[in-house]
């Protein structure tokens, strides 16, 4: 086998001063058309909480809250405490990690193209199913199809964008995924604030207009290359290099490919990828792929992305002001996020990270003391209040969209040896899809347990996630995916793990 093994640990040379190439308008395009499967995601975040503050959807799917909402009297910080609807937001997420185991093998065996077209279709009949919804059993069958939609595109699309992406960009190439994802939840907040006025059904046209990015993604999944990496697992290694010379814009894609050859050859050896991973050869791989996105969820961005117009109105904001507030968060994920795609393969990951982390715990103490002073159970914040609540807010979102936002997810799609990426990925969305759902299903009763106490929460855990990075994440940048190995052999606490078989074969590498 050319340039040697580690068993089941990847590639040993390290020939990444020997690749050639150059970002093309291939690998512009393909990334473009891959990353819509973000905006899908991006889409449902935004447009869920928009919904369920609409009088009309509440009266007609869940009376109760509507009514709740209605009574004066009744805590600001409870009144939309109701698992039913809770039930509405994260069961999308319980079906997407079901789903997304599913689609690992499916990743594997026919190519990332089929799984993003799989969870394009999906996606398109569960926005066609809710728009139409007339009573509850409808709209959660819509919900559980476009779960399905997003484990088989969140399974996909970051794995399809790390292999096509040449390695000295490949952090901020993968971000397109973000991106998409950020710019689905600014246009769900606009869509919302414009469909709130269209009474009674309004709240249709939200959940429909998921499936214009849906089909976008399926014509696209049908349009792409597949990966050259997928092509040579599967035996096909000339048209591997044919499309791997397209990518690259040159012929001399021998150093590249053989790599790809050589870990191949180890994933196709490997009969049960889910059972390899859990070896400890792997095991630098398996923690980054449960912590990553536990902690991306834990941030609580999402618990603001979700309900961010219930969590406006909730400290007193007007229907309008809370929508448009929810659009403002929006728009600042956008930009921020397109500062880490312009940083991330400068400064690293790393530095992204732990300096996203510490603005993060400072602007979630500030709004938690704001809330904890000015804020009771039947009290409105002052326009003045409201406004620096919101400034923070925003600071905060930009701190996640310049970090964790993104970089939960392209960290795990860049770590793992062919032979057990489909099922490292699967691993990593499946996490972040668990607890997307407990914190989807938990967060309206923990608003109304907690208070203002809820953002002091949410800090503790940014803080625990920022120590992690500093002391258990090596830096990835500039790393060529197929060599990422070597780089657990070399850090200071991970070397102490591996087998003492991979620490040898490492020194043999560089005699």
């Amino acid at each position: 086998m050319a340039g040697g093994s580690f068993g089941s640990t990847g590639v040993a040379k390290e020939r990444a001063e020997q690749y050639q190439g150059k970002v093309t308008s291939y690998v512009i395009i393909a990334c473009l058309v891959a990353a819509i499967g973000g905006s899908i995601f991006g889409y449902d975040i935004g447009i869920s909480g928009g919904v369920t503050s609409m009088d009309e959807f509440l009266e007609q799917f869940f009376h109760t809250v509507y009514l709740k909402k209605k009574e004066a009297h009744e805590s600001n910080y409870c009144k939309y405490d109701n698992q039913g609807l809770a039930a509405f937001t994260s069961s999308l997420y319980l079906a997407g990690l079901v789903s997304t185991l599913a689609a690992s093998p499916i990743t594997r065996n026919y190519g990332r193209r089929a799984s993003i077209v799989c969870g394009g279709v999906s996606f398109l009949l569960g926005a066609a199913l809710n728009a139409g919804a007339v009573n509850l059993a409808m709209l959660l069958a819509g919900r559980i199809l476009l779960g399905v939609g997003i484990g088989f595109g969140n399974q996909a699309v970051p794995l399809y964008l790390s292999e096509v992406a040449p390695t000295h960009l490949r952090g901020g190439l993968n971000m397109m995924f973000q991106l998409a994802t950020t710019l689905g939840i600014f246009t769900a907040n606009m869509v919302n604030y414009g469909t709130q006025q269209l009474k009674p059904w309004g709240w249709r046209l939200s959940l429909g207009l998921a499936a214009f990015p849906a089909l976008l993604m399926a014509l696209g999944g049908c349009l792409l290359p597949e990966t050259p990496n997928s092509l040579v697992e599967r035996g096909l290694t000339e048209r591997g290099r044919r499309v791997l010379e397209k990518l690259r814009g040159t012929s001399n894609v021998e150093a590249e490919l053989q790599d790809m050859v050589d870990a191949s050859e180890l994933a196709n050896s490997i009969k049960h990828p889910f059972r390899n991973i859990l070896q400890k050869q792997h095991r630098p791989q398996l923690v980054m792929a449960i912590c990553m996105p536990m902690f991306q969820i834990l941030t609580g961005i999402n618990s603001i992305l979700f309900y961010a117009p219930v969590l406006f109105q909730t400290m007193g904001f007007g229907g309008n002001a809370s929508l448009y507030s929810s659009a403002l968060t929006g728009a600042v994920l956008v930009l921020s996020t397109l500062i880490s795609i312009a940083l991330v393969d400068r400064l690293g990951r790393r530095a992204l990270l732990i300096s996203g982390g510490v603005q993060m715990i400072i602007c979630q103490a500030i709004v938690s003391v704001i809330l904890g002073v000015k804020f009771g159970d039947n009290q409105e914040l002052s326009k003045g209040y409201s406004i620096v609540v919101v400034i923070f807010i925003c600071l905060f979102v930009v701190a996640f969209g310049w970090s964790w936002g993104p970089l939960g997810w392209t960290i795990p799609s860049e770590i793992f040896p062919l032979e057990i990426r489909s099922a490292g990925q699967s691993i990593t969305v499946a996490v972040n899809l668990l607890f997307t759902f407990f914190i989807a299903q938990a967060f309206l009763s923990l608003l109304c347990a907690f208070k203002f106490g809820i953002f002091l929460f949410f800090a503790g855990w940014v803080s625990v996630m920022t120590i992690f990075v500093y002391f258990l994440l090596p830096e990835t940048k500039g790393v060529p995916i197929e060599e990422m190995t070597l780089l657990w052999m070399k850090h200071w606490f991970w070397k102490k793990v591996l087998p003492a078989t991979n620490l040898e074969a490492e020194r043999n590498t560089s005699i």
